[in-house]
């Protein structure tokens, strides 16, 4: 029997590395085994990626248009149907030109089609462009757009319950469902061989106490508030350093680059190895969801110092597994970064707990079993209509392994 086609439509793949990407990095292994997998995704300009060769690729080319750090693929909506009439179920993972594209033609077609919330889209795009005047224009336009191409969906995946309420309150009503994502603990661990000789090699002495952020490096980033934060510091703290790992807005890299006592590093693949070289993890972004990268450095038991945006609302309690400040207020950073740089303990408590919180609620496994539950029942109706034509084999369990998810507050 033929296994069901599953289209995955996305704007984010590699050699691209943020949320998204990591997201399908996880996933797309564990579904492989049930689903006939296509992608539907960019083709960037980067270096050549060894994809796969069981999996299908439908190419999109870049354009030239920049949206902050991140270059839009080109409108190809002849490719995009083609492949959409070729799938069963149409996952996709954004509402830029690919899934949402994708999104409106499974619409046409009537297939299904369930689209995963990485973010809040009207909210992301109103603090990544530069100007006032298009930030503004962009936040009424993209909720607009948003909720139509949701209100298309046969199903909405979300990470957390306070990301489906809000898309409840601005009157999406399609079906939803809570996955939460996860974190590979076996791989994000505080443990490292030869620490010292690998900071000495970026160029950090014993003494130093090392403030880092890794992901993208963009506007709703807030990065200038960690920077103007650092700098205080670095004031009253002269074996304070800053690193920072990723790439992004080149205004912004060199911003950083500028500033004594910061090293930048560009996107690292194996970000796990630098993770445990940093003693205090900051993230100042303006929004989020779930923060992948923030899970990541908790799993790697760093003390987190972040906004309250989003999903770290709920798995982060303040002064227990991680410390919050007011968002954009350098000030409130720098008060919250300060006891972290004067109190070892706290720093040895509050990444215990972290990485706690992670190895208890968060796994890969059992966020790729929800899914595969979830697509088991979307896909069973069609399986009864085509006289199981198709096969929904499933791996073994993996769910040996216990989970138990976040509760939000």
């Amino acid at each position: 029997m033929n296994k069901i086609r599953l289209l995955i439509a996305t704007d984010s793949f590699l050699p691209r590395r943020d949320g998204v990407t990591r997201f399908l990095e996880e996933i797309i292994p564990r579904l492989k085994p049930t689903f006939s997998i296509t992608i539907v995704g960019p083709q960037f300009r980067n270096d050549e990626v060894a994809l796969p060769s069981d999996i299908s690729y439908v190419h999109i080319p870049l354009s030239k248009r920049l949206l902050g750090d991140f270059f839009l693929p080109r409108f190809k909506p002849f490719k995009i149907m083609k492949a959409v009439r070729n799938a069963d179920i149409v996952f996709s993972q954004s509402i830029g030109t690919i899934g949402g594209t994708a999104l409106f033609f499974a619409r046409r077609f009537r297939k299904k089609s369930v689209s995963f919330i990485h973010s809040v889209d009207w909210e992301l795009a109103s603090k990544t462009l530069h100007y006032r005047f298009f930030r503004k224009q962009a936040y009424p336009l993209i909720k607009w757009l948003a909720k139509k191409l949701y209100g298309r969906c046969t199903h909405l995946l979300l990470p957390s319950e306070r990301i489906a309420d809000l898309l409840s309150w601005t009157k999406i009503t399609t079906p939803k469902t809570i996955i939460h994502l996860g974190v590979d603990t076996t791989r994000f661990t505080p443990e490292i061989q030869d620490r010292e000789q690998k900071r000495a090699s970026l160029g950090f002495s014993p003494l130093d106490i090392v403030i880092g952020y890794h992901g993208r490096i963009s506007r709703e980033k807030d990065l200038k508030t960690l920077l103007r934060a650092f700098v205080k510091l670095k004031k009253r703290y002269a074996y304070l350093k800053l690193l920072i790992i990723g790439s992004g807005v080149k205004q912004l890299e060199t911003l950083l680059e500028r500033q004594a006592g910061v090293i930048r590093l560009p996107v690292v693949a194996d970000v796990e190895r630098y993770l445990p070289l940093m003693d205090i993890y900051c993230l100042p972004s303006l929004t989020e969801t779930t923060s992948l990268s923030t899970l990541e450095a908790m799993s790697s038991a760093l003390p987190v110092v972040t906004t309250p945006v989003g999903f770290i609302n709920d798995y982060i309690v303040h002064d227990k597994n991680g410390l919050f400040f007011v968002p954009k207020d350098s000030f409130s950073l720098a008060k919250q970064l300060e006891r972290c740089i004067l109190d070892k303990q706290l720093r040895k408590r509050l990444g215990d707990q972290a990485r706690h919180t992670v190895v208890n609620h968060f796994d890969w496994d059992f966020t790729a079993l929800r899914l595969l539950s979830f697509f088991k029942e979307l896909a069973e109706p069609m399986m009864q209509k085509n006289d199981k034509k198709y096969s929904l084999k499933t791996t073994k369990e993996t769910s040996q392994k216990t989970v138990t998810p976040i509760k939000d507050k």
